[in-house]
């Protein structure tokens, strides 16, 4: 395995085309390198199998080598995958998405979520004519492109001239928000944010698909959001790259009840497929339009793959998939089994206050603290390891349909042999247990 690193840190920079892949994001003994992956599992070279939970980076929600979705990317293959004008396959995709999403009137395909992002904010500056886009601080990844990062502390190689007109808000925090308006009248395009990570726009984590509609109380963070961006001439925007087609069928957007100017979408469209999308309200996208006469152009975001037929094959199968197996419902069931199972696990062991999970049951996340009761990176690693040990990835948890009772009993068992680990680490140190790196966040000054 050692010989794998090097030959990929010899050829890519990083290890991996995208960072969260990269050694320094998992333990020393996770695989370096994958051949395979069907179903929930994944496998290395040397034939070992490991029931993964990061799922493409988040990317798999239906299971890795879903053969309908694999004969439909196929089938479009041979249709010429790529034509000279718009295909029949692009009208459909483009169609359905439509007909998905309540927000959307028109859409823009593109191959990941970066392009489309950066493409909202282009939307949002041309049809206000402001310059200034507000995200929350506490958002993780909005885009590589320099109006973002150069807010990371990556900002080596970015301009600081594109990063300044980028501001930061606090999620949940309206004040936060409207302090800003009045610091910038009558200069912000937009406000730009994810619906929810593992903390909602409310206090109550709803369950199940009907979210904000069944609420005796439907008025939510959101919504103060998307009111005073349009008291101020801002544009609304959501940003459902992990939400999207996990929290809800129609978009987180439905799950909490609330409409958005302009929304983006990636990651599961297509079950592992490179498809992406830009959203919104015909007002809005008509701007990339080219049909109106006299009107000045936008160059929106123009990709010659964005169109191509094998991934929106795959998304229009995905999404019959979704809907026929009701595939949304059981990310919810299976994520609130694992949450209550693991939750308990912590309890018995009497280390409830420092390994947990949160967040909504499609999506979980876990907590690893150390003895000071903080989050610790250390005792992260600690747990990765010892799940790897028994042949568990869990990077995080991203559920896939095919996670089934049989992956959650091996999951659980996993989880309390690491967490006996976990105990003593905190009783008696964790060097003796730790054989590891520390796992580094991806966005640090230095490596």
């Amino acid at each position: 395995m050692t010989n794998f690193r090097k030959r990929l840190h010899d050829v890519i920079p990083g290890g991996a085309h995208t960072y969260s892949r990269g050694d320094d994001q998992f333990p020393d003994n996770a695989p370096p390198i994958l051949v395979k992956g069907e179903g929930a599992y994944v496998w290395d070279p040397d034939g070992k199998r490991f029931l993964d939970y990061g799922m493409g980076l988040r990317s798999v929600n239906l299971g890795y080598g879903d053969k309908d979705v694999a004969k439909a990317s196929y089938n479009e293959m041979l249709k010429g995958n790529n034509l000279t004008r718009a295909s029949t396959t692009e009208l459909e995709a483009a169609e359905l998405f439509k007909s998905l999403i309540p927000s959307v009137d028109m859409v823009k395909f593109a191959k990941h979520g970066s392009t489309v992002v950066t493409a909202a904010i282009k939307m949002a500056r041309a049809s206000t004519k402001r310059k200034y886009i507000v995200i929350p601080e506490e958002h993780p990844f909005f885009s590589f492109d320099d109006w973002f990062i150069g807010t990371t502390p990556l900002t080596s190689g970015t301009l600081p001239e594109s990063s300044a007109f980028t501001l930061k808000f606090k999620y949940n925090n309206i004040e936060s928000l409207e302090k800003l308006f009045e610091e910038y009248p009558n200069q912000i395009a937009a406000v730009m944010l994810e619906p929810a990570t593992t903390t909602g726009p409310c206090p109550r984590t709803c369950s199940g698909q009907n979210g904000c509609h069944d609420c005796s109380q439907p008025e939510n963070f959101l919504h103060k959001v998307k009111r005073i961006a349009h008291k101020n001439g801002a544009l609304f925007i959501l940003d459902e790259m992990i939400t999207g087609f996990r929290w809800h069928l129609r978009g987180a957007q439905s799950f909490f009840n609330i409409e958005p100017d302009l929304c983006t979408f990636g990651k599961a469209m297509a079950n592992g497929f490179a498809v992406a999308a830009l959203g919104g309200k015909k007002e809005f996208m008509q701007l990339g339009s080219i049909l109106d006469e006299g009107r000045e152009r936008i160059f929106l975001t123009s990709t010659t793959h964005g169109a191509e037929m094998s991934a929106l094959g795959a998304f229009i199968k995905t999404v019959e998939i979704l809907k026929k197996k009701n595939v949304i419902k059981h990310f919810w069931n299976y994520g609130e089994k694992l949450m209550d199972e693991i939750n308990r696990i912590s309890t018995n062991l009497g280390i409830e206050e420092y390994f947990y999970l949160e967040g909504y049951p499609c999506s979980p996340n876990y907590v690893a603290k150390g003895n000071n009761k903080k989050t610790s990176l250390a005792f992260r690693t600690l747990f990765s390891q010892e799940m790897i040990k028994k042949n568990v990835l869990m990077p995080y948890i991203a559920i896939s349909y095919a996670h089934k009772q049989e992956e959650l009993d091996l999951t659980l068992s996993a989880v309390e042999s690491s967490l006996n680990i976990y105990k003593r680490a905190l009783e008696s140190g964790i060097d003796q247990y730790l054989h590891s790196s520390i796992i580094k966040p991806v966005f640090r000054k230095f490596n």
